[in-house]
């Protein structure tokens, strides 16, 4: 369109040109000095077309620029999306296939447990050993580490992530305490950071995407897919992403965000994660209670990611700290037959992601298991001490659901009163969580997002930041920034003993 505009700008201007093999000679000094400055008032009428096309044209192309950046970004949202609903519909199938089978048949838990955690762990080291754990804290270092390096590209390596997303549904077929929350995000954050490339080297789009910009997009839209919250994504990427990083978080970034979490909104209908029957509603007389559950998850929540940060050397004797690392297939074995025995004597309660348990305590149903909250959170540990894949955020929640619900019956015995005990579960929710991470905003608005539950923001946010705060005192260092600093330099080292070679 501008070329068409300047071709025709000159045409005009050629048009009213005198013609000088045509045009007489001009006999009076008068006709010299007219046409030198009729011919001057022409050049000029040029050079402001020429400017004016120009302008145009460097207009129009920033205009498609910027529309074609955020046109591949969208469709890179779109491929994080796709990814997350596949991973959690395969998820879910494990999730029913081992349900079912644990319940025909109890015992057999103790056979897929221990052989299942340590085929998968096997399988982790020769496969994918940066797939392991929750997939947040490899996130987290990559963006400390040089831009497209090979250090990057090895801890969010799309062929890692893929093999994550299969290990993951082995360890939920197994019966193991994890969540697929965790891994969306590391898989969202390859598939963008794959998306980027691929659209760079094959389709030759030069428009300058960083690869720290695409990665925390897929990983905060993994997130917000996952749990079909989209804001709840946008503030997972600026609170936990952007602590610590230089991220530029610009429209570009949060739109990519926004685009994965109402892509799955789409599929998936405005419904939110957990369904609540009833509206939980706010009451006056419940902050007594509710602080009360920001002490007590506060508190469990720090013990828990001390326990996580400090991984199974931390709990055995000096002299044989190094016996886990030398035998990680023994110490997942191992674990799965702890984890078996929970699930055994919890009737089946801690198996998997914990879901239906938190699902049933805010909708009031009553706990099967008096300390469901406690067994899921030592399930969880040595599911986590098993060195495979798989995240803990929602058996995070689900520890806080029955956290809360045990604080609701010894408010009921201690003081007569009968606390809400739905209130206390949801509210329990987002303080253990926000105690495990140390991020309370993400925490709160998360919980919030996917009940429903707006009433309770007040409540939500002063919990979670109470919980916070305690929690600190226990685990000064926020768990996934902790173990990301471990990715790092794990990742630094395995690339140097490659460089050589290459």
């Amino acid at each position: 369109m501008s070329r068409r505009f300047f071709a025709h700008a000159c045409r005009s201007m050629n048009d009213v040109t005198p013609n000088r093999s045509q045009a007489p000679e001009p006999s009076d000094p008068d006709d010299v000095s007219g046409l030198a400055s009729e011919h001057n008032r022409l050049r000029a009428l040029r050079r402001r077309a020429r400017m004016a096309a120009g302008r145009k044209s460097r207009q129009m192309w920033r205009i498609s620029r910027t529309t074609l950046r955020y046109a591949v970004f969208m469709c890179g949202a779109g491929c994080v999306a796709l990814f997350s609903l596949i991973f959690a519909w395969i998820a879910e199938v494990a999730l029913r296939w081992n349900a079912h089978l644990t319940a025909a048949t109890p015992w057999l838990a103790f056979v897929l447990l221990p052989f299942g955690l340590a085929a998968l762990r096997w399988l982790t080291i020769r496969l994918a050993p940066q797939a392991r754990g929750s997939g947040i804290p490899q996130v987290i270092a990559a963006f400390g580490l040089p831009p497209a390096g090979p250090a990057q590209t090895l801890l969010v390596s799309f062929r890692q992530s893929m093999w994550k997303v299969l290990l993951t549904t082995g360890g939920l077929l197994a019966g193991a305490s994890i969540g697929r929350e965790g891994p969306s995000v590391q898989v969202g954050a390859a598939a963008m950071l794959a998306w980027g490339r691929w659209c760079h080297e094959k389709l030759r789009f030069r428009i300058g995407f960083h690869p720290n910009a695409l990665i925390a997009a897929g990983a905060a839209g993994g997130l917000a897919a996952a749990f079909n919250t989209p804001l709840a994504g946008v503030v997972f990427a600026i609170e936990e992403l952007g602590r610590g990083t230089a991220v530029r978080w610009d429209r570009l970034v949060l739109s990519g965000v926004l685009t994965a979490g109402f892509l799955s909104l789409a599929m998936l209908g405005n419904n939110p994660y957990f369904s609540v029957k009833t509206p939980i509603l706010a009451l006056h007389d419940a902050w007594g209670p509710v602080l009360l559950c920001a002490l007590v998850n506060g508190v469990l929540g720090g013990l828990f990611a001390k326990l996580l940060s400090g991984g199974v050397p931390a709990l055995m004797p000096a002299r044989l700290r190094a016996w886990p690392s030398q035998h990680p297939v023994q110490v997942a074995f191992v674990c799965g037959l702890v984890a078996a025995a929970i699930g055994w004597s919890t009737g089946g309660a801690t198996f998997g992601t914990g879901y239906e348990q938190a699902a049933g305590l805010i909708n009031g149903e009553p706990h099967a298991t008096l300390w469901f909250g406690l067994a899921k959170l030592a399930a969880t540990v040595v599911s986590y001490f098993a060195g495979i894949p798989g995240g803990i955020f929602t058996p995070s929640l689900a520890i806080g659901a029955g956290i809360g619900a045990n604080v609701a019956d010894w408010v009921g015995h201690l003081f007569g009163a009968m606390a809400e005990p739905r209130v206390l579960a949801l509210v329990s929710m987002a303080a253990f969580l926000a105690a495990a991470t140390q991020a309370p905003i993400t925490a709160s608005v998360i919980v919030m997002e996917m009940t429903r539950s707006q009433d309770l923001t007040l409540f939500l946010l002063a919990s979670s930041l109470l919980a916070s705060f305690l929690a600190r005192q226990f685990c000064p260092h926020p768990f996934y920034h902790h173990v990301g600093h471990a990715f790092r330099r794990e990742a630094l080292a395995a690339t140097r003993k490659v460089a050589p070679t290459t």
